[in-house]
């Protein structure tokens, strides 16, 4: 009771020191008012906008998410269970993930339109990476004793994977798809800023342009909570995958 007590004062502190020092210790128009950000974000939803705006975002944020992670998964089992392709693509790989994919979206504009489509490939090449890196890291940390074993016992590729590479590799995906949540919304919206008349990165660009400091905050406020339930969603889908965590954890706060 303690610690939310805690933060209930810090963050009701904070926004009280907001809102009555907008126009007296700072510019109220730099930094606006919460009672403005409220009103900005009620009309939002009332007009129907924000509803629309943030459909247009989650559909492209989703669809490049499932096909990055997809990609990812596929690419990492497979480079992480054969080592020669592993090491040789390695370097090509490391370059690639080097480079800002943000940096890529005018080439994907080029090549894609301005449509849908370019958001959707922009987010699937940001999420792939974190997926791929992390999937790969797990499979090539599989013990290698229990494969040795496994073969042994007469396994296929097949037994392998499914008795021993992915149980063993889960935790490493789900850190992956949940550092990737966050970077798939970045993806969709940045490719709304570059170019789109539609999405969050739409109404973010459109208030700003409008010198409209409210309209900003509310439309970061959407972004904040569209990311809190896609975080919460992937934790759903993994604590149903992997129950025994839950219990682990349990044991580990009793003792």
């Amino acid at each position: 009771m303690s610690v939310w007590l805690i933060r209930l004062v810090i963050v009701g502190g904070f926004f009280a020191f907001w809102q009555f020092g907008a126009g007296t210790v700072f510019n109220e128009f730099f930094f606006s008012r919460p009672s403005a950000i409220c009103g900005q974000l009620w009309d939002l939803m009332a007009s129907g906008r924000l509803f629309y705006h943030s459909a247009i975002t989650l559909i492209e944020a989703l669809a490049g998410f499932a096909c990055g992670s997809a990609a990812g998964l596929l690419a990492g089992i497979v480079l992480g269970r054969n080592e020669v392709l592993g090491k040789a693509l390695d370097p090509i790989i490391t370059i690639f993930y080097s480079l800002p994919k943000i940096a890529l979206g005018p080439l994907f504009v080029i090549w894609f339109g301005i449509g849908i489509e370019m958001k959707i490939v922009l987010t699937a090449t940001i999420v792939f990476f974190l997926v791929f890196l992390n999937t790969y890291t797990g499979v090539r940390g599989v013990s290698r004793e229990l494969v040795a074993i496994m073969k042994l016992m007469g396994a296929t590729e097949r037994n392998i994977l499914s008795k021993v590479v992915l149980p063993s590799v889960v935790t490493w995906v789900f850190t992956g798809l949940r550092l990737s949540v966050p970077y798939a919304l970045i993806g969709a919206i940045v490719g709304e800023l570059i170019a789109s008349n539609q999405g969050l990165g739409y109404l973010l660009s459109n208030a700003a342009g409008q010198f409209n400091t409210a309209g900003v905050f509310a439309t970061i406020v959407a972004i904040v909570v569209m990311t809190m339930l896609l975080n919460a969603t992937v934790k759903f889908v993994e604590r149903r995958m992997m129950p025994w965590q839950d219990e682990q954890a349990t044991r580990e706060v009793s003792i």
